[in-house]
C-alpha cells in the first residue's frame, strides 16, 4: 500500500501541468470593476476597469481573476468574477492602464459583450482552483471526497471527507490495524473516528493546491487479543473512547485535480488495552480522497 501512494505522488508532481487558466480572457459586464491589490476586498483599490472590457488571465483562482496590471507593485492585479464572465478563447485582450486611475477602452470585438452574462458556475463561498481545460475554464470544487489512507506502517482503512464554505470540514474514518508480541499474542483493533477539521488558508502555485489544517475528533475502539498458541481458544476484547489532536496538509496537483492527498501528524493519550500492548501517542497517516463533487 505505501509502495502505491509513493507511485501516485511521484506520478502527480513530475506531471507538468499548471493550476492557472493560459489564455483565458475577463470581460467587464458591468459599468466599472474595481481593480484590486490582492485577491480580496480588504486590499486596496489600484484603478479600474470599464464595462466590455476583455483582459487577459493569467490565474483564475475561483472567486477572483489575476490580469496584468503595469501600475500594480508586482504588475498585477484582481477582478472579482461577478463583475463579468470568463471565456477559455477570446478576441485580444485590452491592454491594462499604465496609471492606477485610468480605465482600460474596451476591445473593438468584446463591446458586444452581453451586459447581463453572468460567471460561470462555481460552489457558493468556494473559491477553490482554476484550471484550462479541453472545455474551457473550470474550478475546482472539492466538497465530498472518499478514498482510503496508512497509518504508522501498521494500519489501514477506509476515509471520507466533506468541506463546508471553504474552511470546516468533516472527516469519518475506518481502520484496522495489527500488533503483535511473542509473548502476549496478536492485538487486532478495529477504530471508527469522526473528525472536525479547519483549514487555515489556501496556497495556490502554478502545479499544487495546498490546504494545511488542524482538527480533533472522538475515536471509538474495538480491540480483540488472540493468543499465537492453537491450543488458545480465548479471545479477550476491549472497547473504549478516546480522543485525538492532528494537523496536516491536503494537496491537490494540477495533473488530477479531483485527487486530494493528505499527510498529517496525530496524537492521542496512550493506552494498554491489554499487558504487553500498548498503543501509539504520535500517529502519522497518508489518506488519499478522490472528491466526486
Amino acid at each position: 500500500m505505501a509502495r502505491f501512494v509513493a507511485a501516485i505522488i511521484l506520478a502527480l508532481v513530475l506531471t507538468p501541468v499548471a493550476v492557472h487558466a493560459q489564455d483565458a480572457t475577463f470581460t467587464v459586464a458591468v459599468a466599472s470593476a474595481d481593480v484590486h491589490k490582492g485577491p480580496s476586498n480588504v486590499t486596496p483599490v489600484i484603478g479600474h476597469a470599464s464595462r466590455g472590457a476583455a483582459l487577459l488571465v493569467s490565474r483564475n483562482l475561483g472567486s477572483w481573476v489575476r490580469i496584468p496590471w503595469p501600475s500594480a507593485p508586482d504588475g498585477f492585479g484582481y477582478v472579482h468574477v461577478t463583475m463579468g464572465h470568463l471565456s477559455a478563447s477570446a478576441p485580444e485582450p485590452t491592454a491594462a492602464p499604465t496609471s492606477s486611475v485610468s480605465s482600460p477602452k474596451p476591445a473593438a470585438a468584446s463591446a458586444s459583450a452581453p451586459v447581463s452574462a453572468q460567471p460561470p458556475a462555481r460552489t457558493p463561498g468556494r473559491p477553490g482552483v482554476g484550471v484550462q481545460g479541453t472545455q474551457g475554464v473550470s474550478s475546482i470544487s472539492h466538497v465530498i471526497g472518499v478514498g482510503g489512507l496508512v497509518q504508522s506502517a501498521r494500519g489501514f482503512g477506509a476515509t471520507a471527507r466533506g468541506w463546508h464554505a471553504d474552511r470546516f470540514g468533516l472527516d469519518l474514518r475506518l481502520t484496522r490495524s495489527t500488533m503483535t508480541n511473542d509473548a502476549a499474542g496478536r492485538m487486532t483493533s478495529v477504530e471508527f473516528e469522526p473528525r472536525f477539521v479547519y483549514a487555515l488558508f489556501d496556497h495556490v502555485s502554478n502545479y499544487v493546491w495546498i490546504r494545511p489544517y488542524l482538527g480533533s475528533g472522538v475515536t471509538f475502539s474495538h480491540r480483540t487479543l488472540t493468543g499465537l498458541s492453537p491450543a488458545t481458544t480465548s479471545k479477550p476484547t476491549d472497547n473504549r473512547m478516546g480522543f485525538d489532536l492532528f494537523g496536516g496538509g491536503e494537496f491537490t496537483f494540477a495533473s488530477a485535480t479531483p485527487f486530494g492527498l493528505s499527510a498529517e501528524l496525530g496524537y492521542r493519550p496512550a493506552t494498554t488495552p491489554f499487558p504487553g500492548f500498548e498503543t501509539d501517542r504520535v500517529r502519522l497517516s497518508i489518506a488519499g480522497h478522490w472528491y466526486i463533487k
